[in-house]
């Protein structure tokens, strides 16, 4: 596996590092942390500068690119402090879509995408359901009428505010197999009996959670994604892709807290020399580096499996597992380097120590990557692929 850079994807690079030049958002991005604003015009010009085409097809309007090049992108924003989870680029509900949706699905779906827009909010955890799908409850019958309709609680949901539709994940009550009885319904956020109640939370504070209440909602035929009773392996599927793009973030925010710390050590002055000089300062560094390259050496090759046809299932586990786990420690130290500074909201290094924590828990937590790949690992014996 060769990672050296085309002479695309440096551009790409250069062109992300030139708009965020531009753009000089650190304070703007503070601004929209302590009023829990989405970043709406530093958004705004990603789109107008592509981004947000990214990995779309041509034939739906977008640019098309390798997943590898879309992974640089992504990395190098995050790296100069793009705040978590605000990118306007939607590579997850792409890569769904086209996978399962059906052809106006996808148009739907892309055309939003296209604008920056958040096409749909995943509807999977619920309040008894978390890393345990065989428990989710959210249900589709049919009412006495005939009519399709769904009723449940779906728990943190990100950008339900924004987004337009739910990509809702529901038990048919079928099959008493649950895995074989879960159905995905693309269904749209503004429909009669959905109600939304929004979650606080400790960091990012950009991007809005909420808890989503639906009672009886009606949903039609054609909103069902994929096939009927495969919702949980489509899921699985989705997982794959979602994992890698959460530790995308991961990367990108250990880079920035790692630039800046360093940045400060070689400015800070304790007893009469750079506190850089130190050794207890340079083997955290030291440290950090390595947590970082290894970082991007395993989401490197997990995103080169996946565009070249290969499973990522194990892949994606252990990545989640080890980047949520090793980002949290960069920033965590590069927060003790910056010292008292750190541990203000003057500092983006606090900012980034807030929003970071959640990856260790969402799209999987740190156990449950345990679960997934171990197993998976001792399935395939010997000699790690």
């Amino acid at each position: 596996m060769d990672f050296s850079k085309t002479d695309e994807q440096l551009l790409m690079i250069e062109n992300v590092r030139e708009v965020m030049k531009r753009g000089d958002y650190d304070l703007y991005f503070k601004e929209c942390d302590e009023k829990s604003e989405f970043p709406e015009k530093a958004a705004q010009d990603m789109v107008d500068a592509g981004f947000a085409a990214l990995y779309i097809p041509e034939e739906y309007g977008g640019t098309p690119c390798d997943l590898l090049t879309l992974v640089y992108v992504m990395e190098e924003a995050h790296a100069m402090g793009w705040p978590s989870m605000t990118w306007p680029s939607h590579p997850l509900q792409v890569d769904t879509m086209l996978t399962y949706g059906t052809e106006a699905q996808k148009k739907l779906v892309l055309d939003l995408a296209l604008k920056g827009i958040k096409p749909y909010t995943m509807g999977i955890t619920e309040p008894q359901a978390g890393s345990d799908n065989s428990a989710l409850a959210t249900r589709i019958f049919r009412d006495e009428d005939g009519v399709l309709r769904i009723t449940g609680t779906k728990s943190f949901n990100t950008g339900a505010n924004c987004a337009p539709y739910m990509l809702c994940l529901v038990r048919e009550y079928q099959d008493d197999r649950p895995y074989k009885d879960m159905s995905q319904y693309l269904i749209p956020m503004d429909r009669p009996g959905i109600q939304m109640s929004k979650i606080n939370k400790i960091g990012n504070n950009m991007m809005h959670t909420y808890e989503v209440y639906m009672d009886n909602v009606e949903v039609h035929e054609d909103e069902l994604v994929g096939e009927k009773g495969k919702g949980f392996y489509q899921l699985m599927k989705n997982f794959e892709v979602e994992r890698l793009l959460t530790c995308v973030c991961s990367v990108g925010m250990a880079r920035c807290a790692y630039n800046d710390a360093v940045a400060y050590a070689n400015k800070r002055e304790q007893f009469g020399q750079t506190i850089g000089s130190f050794q207890i300062i340079q083997e955290k560094i030291t440290d950090m580096a390595i947590k970082i390259q290894n970082m991007q050496n395993m989401l490197y090759k997990a995103t080169w499996k996946k565009q070249n046809g290969e499973s990522i299932s194990i892949d994606t586990s252990l990545l989640k597992r080890y980047t949520g786990k090793a980002a949290n420690e960069v920033i965590d130290d590069a927060m003790q380097i910056l010292g008292g500074l750190g541990y203000t909201n003057e500092s983006r290094v606090s900012r980034l120590w807030r929003d970071q924590r959640v990856y260790r828990i969402m799209t999987g937590t740190e156990e449950i990557m345990v679960h997934a790949a171990g197993r998976a690992l001792i399935k395939q014996g010997p000699d790690i692929k």
